[in-house]
């Protein structure tokens, strides 16, 4: 199983953080979005229950599916930028 990412990157005149094609809000600094994508990694790590997920594809097709649980993928924060601050997309 391939990792998911969540990569530091500049966004609307702050930073974000981004996984895939989607973007986090943006936050007033690097460090706050570094952060962020932390706390994401490790909560899309944490066991829970199983559930029924909707959410759009890249499409913008709808889809449903069945999430055990209990296979939680594995995640990674990738910041190129560290230290850099006051970024600009």
């Amino acid at each position: 199983m391939n990792a998911t990412k969540y990569e530091i990157v500049p966004h609307d005149g702050g930073w974000a953080y981004r996984s895939g094609d989607g973007y986090s809000e943006t936050f007033p600094s690097h460090d706050d979005a570094l952060q962020a994508a932390l706390i994401a990694a490790r909560e899309h790590q944490s066991v829970g229950d199983d559930v029924e997920i909707e959410y759009q594809d890249g499409q913008g097709r709808w889809r449903q599916e069945h999430s055990d649980g209990k296979d939680r993928p594995e995640t990674e924060v990738v910041d190129h930028c560290a230290g850099s601050e006051g970024g600009k997309d």
